[in-house]
């Protein structure tokens, strides 16, 4: 059931892509806004503004209209890593919260706030955590580099990630690839700590479907990698977390022997 699930969003946010694409492609260019100074770049973005407008006349009014997202995506704030485009929803289609290492923190009101307005007033119906291989976060943590003294603090969730998994985690692997299973797993504890909120907790008691999934980005070849953890009820994490743990280390270790 949680394969086809996952399978099923994939395919739903796939035929959307392609269906925004075609809409679009003729309608929007991104500036190379590299070649323009500060003031030139505003004046290129508000052009191209109204390049839109022009070819398409009813887009920000469909825009303004629109927000009705199914998806709420929790990912890094690293800005080769962009929601929408990555799967290739238009706006209005996604609601987004980004952070440094796509950490859900039980403190952190603002992912918290994000996540009761999702469920409870959006109704989203999937939530996507999402990281990246190569994680600017999850290397600092690996090779203990201090980044500054508030963003190192917020590491030290990625620290505790680390911790838990420290005799799993491959010593004997390139520091590349350790840096990649660490990614994956903070994937998949960031999903547990969603699934733990007492707003899902909430909204699952109330019979409200809203599943929680854990998904991978490469940014060398922009494919998105299901972590087959996709979460509808708490006998469901019970069941996938260790599983998913273990599918990961497995995956390093033999990885590790062949290298």
């Amino acid at each position: 059931m949680p394969q086809k699930q996952s399978k099923n969003i994939k395919l739903t946010l796939k035929n959307q892509c392609q269906q925004n694409y075609k809409m679009s492609k003729k309608d929007i260019k991104v500036p190379n806004i590299g070649e323009f100074k500060d003031v030139e770049i505003i004046e290129v973005l508000i052009k191209e503004g109204q390049k839109v407008k022009k070819n398409d006349p009813a887009f920000f009014q469909r825009l303004s209209l629109q927000h009705a997202p199914d998806y709420l995506w929790i990912g890094c704030s690293d800005s080769r890593v962009p929601a929408n485009e990555i799967i290739g929803l238009m706006p209005g289609e996604l609601f987004v919260h980004r952070n440094v290492a796509n950490l859900v923190v039980h403190d952190d009101l603002n992912c918290l706030s994000v996540i009761q307005y999702a469920i409870t007033d959006l109704k989203v119906k999937h939530v996507i955590v999402c990281g990246h291989y190569g994680c600017g976060g999850i290397t600092a943590s690996v090779k203990n580099q201090k980044l500054g003294t508030l963003v190192d603090n917020w590491l030290l969730n990625v620290d505790n990630v680390q911790n838990l998994h420290r005799a799993s985690i491959e010593k004997e692997n390139t520091q590349e690839r350790i840096i990649d299973q660490l990614c994956e797993l903070n994937v998949i504890e960031q999903v547990a700590n969603v699934s733990k909120t007492s707003i899902v907790s909430d909204a699952w008691s109330q019979g409200q479907k809203v599943t929680i999934h854990g998904w991978i980005y490469s940014m060398t070849d922009g494919l998105l990698s299901d972590l087959d953890m996709n979460i509808s009820s708490a006998e469901d994490l019970k069941i996938q977390y260790t599983q998913a743990i273990d599918r990961i280390n497995d995956r390093f270790k033999l990885s590790s022997e062949n290298e």
